[in-house]
């Protein structure tokens, strides 16, 4: 069952599924809301299994079909274990939204290996495992959008902040790299950089919620769905 499918998106169709990572909670879970509200099947990817139970079923409120996947995306051959369920269950995805997130807060002559490599592992590493999982099987199908979410901080530098700042500034280097690589094959890579949103991940940030996750969840369809061709590339800054 489908709803709200009038616009017919430049990559797939509402058949093929939308797979969000850090779905349980925050712009995750608004984000896999909005897709089921266009009608669109599911793969929600997370850690907490009572998080991602509740998304799941409010998703499945929309009528749409919801494939729940527990696992850490940091652990070795998590992205290919993402890849091979969507693909036997569903099929070619039409959006793949790399949103799942962490933070860590210190000076960088306070910051240990451990810390610093978690960060980027979540925030850089993880996302191009899954873009590099799926794009045999996108390429093959000839459609495909890969939507990363990244934040105002991949565009300045924050005291306390700098392995995130990194991860967000390379999360859209990589975007920017894959796009120029999906030139010409019906794909495409954007990223959105939210400023701050009113998450769990904002507390003890020092800053208030200039925005809900609804806000950047709307970006996010509009890139996966909405956007023209052209917008292969962008980085879609969206601030409050």
């Amino acid at each position: 069952m489908t709803k709200n499918t009038s616009k017919t998106p430049p990559s797939g169709s509402s058949s093929s599924p939308v797979v969000v990572t850090g779905a349980g909670r925050g712009i995750g879970r608004a984000t896999a809301e909005a897709f089921a509200r266009r009608g669109y099947n599911l793969v929600l990817v997370g850690r907490n299994a009572g998080e991602l139970e509740a998304a799941s079923a409010s998703c499945a409120k929309e009528g749409v079909s919801v494939l729940e996947i527990d696992l850490d995306i940091t652990t070795h051959g998590a992205a290919e274990t993402i890849a091979t369920r969507t693909l036997e269950h569903f099929g070619p995805p039409a959006v793949v939204v790399n949103n799942a997130g962490i933070v860590h807060r210190s000076l960088v002559e306070e910051t240990d290996d451990a810390s610093w490599n978690a960060v980027l592992d979540v925030n850089l590493h993880a996302p191009f495992r899954l873009c590099r999982a799926f794009l045999r099987a996108s390429k093959k199908a000839g459609f495909g959008r890969f939507v990363q979410v990244a934040s105002i901080s991949s565009t300045l530098g924050t005291p306390r902040l700098a392995s995130y700042c990194a991860a967000k500034w390379g999360i859209v280097g990589f975007t920017k790299s894959l796009a120029e690589e999906l030139r010409g094959t019906g794909l495409a890579a954007l990223a959105v950089l939210p400023g701050s949103v009113a998450t769990r991940m904002l507390e003890g940030s020092g800053f208030p919620p200039m925005m809900q996750p609804s806000d950047v969840a709307n970006t996010i369809v509009y890139a996966g769905l909405d956007a023209p061709l052209a917008m292969n590339g962008s980085a879609i800054e969206v601030f409050g």
